[in-house]
């Protein structure tokens, strides 16, 4: 029977990681970004007898159900399948307390593979090494969220609301502050808007809205620390055609001009609007290295409708609520985006760089896009435009290159502009030809820190090809501790 055991020591108290551990949106958060397993529902909490069950994505949907049991308040519990691919799995958690600000996280976990000794003979290394990655990276995401929420930890837990939660940047974000302690309200579409399935447990609120029909329940907002506004339509969803083009328009500055005019009216406003934008601002500017005292783009498309979009706030701004514009660059996660449409096509090696290769690409981790959002809920002086991105913009050619390392793919195969206008239409020119080398000023002169300021590291990591020596090696590692 294998045994794994991880260690990982956290500078918090004891009881602080492990109601972490007990919250909403922790295991969303400790999901791998690579791993195709979803939460599907959840009978309760962590106490002993509760129910998870989970269900992975591709196409051997085979159910995974595991039991919480042993459960000691502060202390433990255990995860023990009931129903799943393993002949036996048991992952017993412990948060053991090393004084009073300081504790050691350790994951044990015991299990058998099916078939026995072939079982273990075909499968094991490869299943092991899949276990080390799966939880190297859950002791970074424990260790960084945590250490991020002590930073910025605040006298009380705030009341949040946010638009756009289903989305990529939504659903962490609500993950992360629900983990965190802090309470979520969704402002959601329609009668039954729709959610993940791995969200349905989540304890959170619902408030309505309509930015078609200009209608929201702002009575429901009265109360509220602050709203997060990451809504509209998706820019890459279409070929960027006159009707395409004003669906991103309308979504984007019909409704954020309609939260702003109801956050001003309020008897009891929050103190923050935070409203997601885009380094689309900028427009087409070659080398030219651009921060947040940079003038408005006057090539393409975006450039005008991001410059009106981050206006309609202005409602909000002159009664007194402080705002901030999150200037996102190519956000990057496996599981939703730019980079989970490039990944089926650079594993087959079919990658290449796109037009001439030299046009800047702003990119930011998904973690780290949380974490400007964070940042910017927490921080009472940052106002106005705030770039979200990474320290090191690459070229295209750069990208290329690095995700084909990572992937262990050759990256030989071009697309020529002219191509990609043919497939794409006008998309081509704003998503993938243009240029844009962005850097986060203000979010480094304000202490940022970045989890992933390096792409190649940041790729290798959201895609599970780190090796548990690259791992050993990080500011925070998890100690591995191998027993046959």
């Amino acid at each position: 029977m294998p045994t794994l055991e991880f260690c990982t020591q956290i500078d918090a108290p004891a009881a602080e990681v492990f109601a972490w551990h007990a919250r909403p949106g922790a295991f969303e958060r400790l999901t791998p970004p690579w791993d195709d397993v979803r939460l599907v529902e959840r009978s309760g909490g962590i106490e002993d007898g509760r129910l998870v069950l989970l269900m992975p994505l591709g196409p051997f949907r085979l159910r995974w159900v595991a039991q919480h049991r042993d459960f000691i308040p502060g202390l433990q519990f255990r995860d023990v399948q009931v129903q799943g691919p393993f002949a036996r799995w048991e992952h017993t958690h412990r948060i053991e307390p090393e004084d009073r600000n300081s504790c050691t996280l350790v994951d044990r976990i015991d299990y058998d593979l099916p078939l026995g000794r072939m079982g273990a003979w075909l499968g094991g290394p490869a299943v092991a090494r899949k276990i080390r990655l799966a939880f190297a990276h859950r002791h970074r995401i424990t260790h960084d969220d945590i250490a991020r929420h002590s930073a910025a930890r605040a006298t009380r837990p705030m009341h949040i609301a946010i638009t756009g939660s289903t989305g990529l940047v939504g659903s962490a974000l609500a993950d992360f502050l629900t983990a965190g302690g802090h309470r979520v309200v969704r402002l959601v579409r329609g009668a039954g808007a729709p959610r993940h399935a791995a969200q349905d447990h989540v304890a959170t609120e619902q408030v309505r809205w309509d930015p078609a029909a200009g209608t929201i329940d702002a009575a429901a907002l009265e109360g509220l620390d602050a709203v997060v506004h990451l809504g509209g339509a998706g820019i890459a969803d279409g070929r960027l055609d006159a009707a395409h083009l004003a669906r991103v328009r309308d979504s984007r500055v019909d409704g954020t001009a309609l939260l702003a005019r109801a956050l001003a009216s309020m008897r009891h406003p929050p103190r923050a609007l935070i409203v997601a934008s885009a380094v689309g601002y900028y427009g087409d500017r070659g080398e030219e290295k651009l921060t947040e005292a940079s003038p408005p783009g006057n090539r393409g498309l975006l450039a005008p409708i991001c410059l009106e979009w981050e206006n309609a706030a202005d409602p909000a701004r002159r009664a007194g609520l402080r705002v901030a514009h999150l200037r996102l660059g190519v956000v990057l996660s496996p599981r939703g985006g730019a980079l989970a449409k490039m990944l089926t096509p650079f594993k087959l090696g079919l990658g290449g760089v796109i037009g001439p290769g030299t046009q800047y690409w702003s990119w930011i981790s998904l973690d780290d896009a949380v974490g400007a959002f964070h940042h910017a809920l927490t921080r009472d002086d940052l106002a106005g435009p705030v770039n979200a991105v990474s320290p090191h913009p690459v070229t295209n050619r750069e990208f290329t290159r690095a995700l084909g390392r990572v992937l262990r793919r050759p990256t030989i195969l071009p697309l020529p502009g002219f191509v990609a206008r043919l497939a794409l239409g006008a998309a081509a020119d704003e998503l993938l030809l243009a240029s844009a080398r962005v850097v986060p000023a203000r979010l480094l002169a304000d202490g940022f820190q970045f989890r992933d300021p390096g792409l190649e590291p940041a790729l290798a990591r959201m895609l599970g090809r780190d090796t548990p020596e690259e791992t050993a090696s990080d500011a925070h590692p998890a100690t591995l501790h191998t027993r046959p």
